[in-house]
């Protein structure tokens, strides 16, 4: 009996599963022909889903509406999509359908904003919660914003001097009415990071004096938001639940000091799949984070506050992938095989390299092949561009087949849709040149119909000349 690909995939993981399946021998992404979509756009090319989009919101809003239900909170729930993590037009305006929220991180994100208010996508009531350091002109820009009203401006402080320049541009503008701010609490990181403390956020031990002296009597300024966010994401885990415990515990501590303090904010960091096997009890951990704030607040007869997050890689990460084509097989000694794509892994995926972050691999083809180890390069000259271990079980196992194979392997990266496109600096120069691939965008109409198309064409060499300054006009 062969040991194929399929068998290896079958005995390790449950498959199929959400997501993935095998329709004639070829993998299917969320019912999506990805066969047909070679056939049709060639290869390379990166897609984004829109409709998983909103199935994420949906799954998050839900289950945080029902803890609140079951545990009897008197706060309400609000979801904010964070627009850094894809910034595209087609992305935030699948997400803006289920009434998500906003934050942003930068001065340009506010002029993004902007256009979403001038193309009628969000009304002056939909709330903006600002992080990120706020530069002069990040502050002007919101103040802007207040000033045309919009009423659920948050202005997160990241740092003491903020407040500061914040009020001396409210001054000189003569803002009407006070701009609602909230202030960001440092988190004490994980034993293996490289540093012992954020560099985001005002220290712990400093917020209330700083409430105190400059917050409380501030009548340029209403207070509304304590927000922590920790860099490794929401788990179960003694690390997180004792900076959860920190910031609810200063949250109540406020509270009682501020008649409109009203919203505790977790951030994002809830995780995506990145692998077959992946797990994480959502229900459990949503439950765990309602209960203990009502716990908590019930016990100071502090009332529940809104609870807000943040996600941004969860809302959007599950939507991208990327198809590559096997352009050759190399066995560069008796026990390293490699397989060479036809793009580059660092400019698709730079994530990849960069912080080493794993994707979900799997072949589009050829799944009743046998199966070996397998590097996988890119094709710049640039030794780091490869992929060689998976989440899961540390090494990369695909198809083998014969070069006379008339059919080549295709793989998919799949779950690509946060980050890769700003990180890789979309429709910019690229490493080696290689031209940035085909983007395509794919929906479903009110019957369910798939739609699929082209957003961009691959790079042409015209494109990354003119930013090089050779075709001046």
């Amino acid at each position: 009996m062969k040991n194929t690909y399929f068998n290896l995939i079958d005995q390790t993981f449950y498959f199929p599963q959400e997501g993935f399946d095998l329709r004639d021998g070829y993998l299917t992404f969320h019912g999506i022909s990805l066969k047909h979509l070679i056939e049709k756009y060639g290869t390379p090319f990166r897609f984004i889903y829109l409709p998983k989009i909103g199935d994420q919101i949906k799954k998050a809003r839900n289950l945080f509406n029902r803890a609140i239900k079951k545990h009897g909170y008197k706060g309400e729930y609000h979801y904010c999509y964070c627009t850094k993590c894809n910034h595209f037009s087609h992305v935030i305006s699948a997400a803006l359908k289920h009434d998500v929220h906003l934050e942003t991180s930068s001065a340009f994100d506010i002029d993004l904003i902007q256009n979403l208010y001038n193309e009628e996508k969000i009304d002056k009531k939909r709330i903006i919660v600002n992080n990120g350091y706020k530069t002069d002109d990040y502050l002007r820009k919101i103040i802007s914003l207040h000033e045309m009203g919009f009423t659920n401006i948050i202005v997160v402080l990241d740092s003491k001097s903020e407040l500061a320049r914040l009020t001396a541009v409210a001054k000189t503008v003569g803002i009407k009415k006070p701009i609602k701010i909230g202030i960001r609490m440092a988190i004490n990181e994980e034993a293996q990071s490289a540093y012992y403390t954020s560099r985001l956020g005002i220290r712990h031990a400093e917020i209330n004096d700083f409430f105190n002296a400059e917050i409380k009597d501030n009548e340029l300024v209403e207070f509304k938001m304590l927000h922590f966010f920790v860099d490794s994401g929401i788990k179960d885990s003694l690390y997180y639940w004792g900076e959860f415990q920190k910031a609810l515990k200063l949250y109540i501590d406020l509270k009682k000091q501020s008649k409109t303090l009203d919203s505790f904010n977790l951030g994002g960091g809830f995780p995506i799949k990145n692998n077959l096997g992946f797990e994480y009890d959502f229900n459990y951990v949503i439950n765990e984070i309602v209960k203990g704030i009502k716990e908590a607040c019930d016990n100071d007869n502090v009332p529940e506050p809104h609870i807000f997050t943040e996600f941004g890689k969860y809302t959007v990460g599950e939507s991208g992938a990327i198809i590559f084509k096997v352009l050759e097989q190399k066995q560069q000694n008796d026990n390293e095989s490699w397989y060479l794509i036809d793009n580059s892994l660092m400019n698709t995926i730079p994530d990849a390299w960069s912080i080493h972050e794993k994707f979900i691999l799997l072949p589009i083809n050829k799944w009743n092949n046998e199966y070996r180890r397998a590097n996988i390069g890119g094709i710049s000259c640039d030794h780091s561009d490869y992929y060689n271990s998976e989440d899961f079980n540390q090494e990369v196992l695909l198809p083998t087949y014969p070069e006379t194979d008339k059919e080549p392997l295709y793989l998919g990266f799949f779950h690509t849709g946060a980050y890769q496109d700003a990180i890789s600096g979309y429709g910019g120069i690229k490493h080696c040149l290689i031209p940035s691939p085909k983007h395509v965008i794919i929906d479903r109409d009110d019957k369910g119909n798939i739609i699929d198309y082209v957003y961009r064409n691959e790079q042409s060499a015209e494109d990354m000349f003119r930013l090089l300054g050779y075709n001046q006009e």
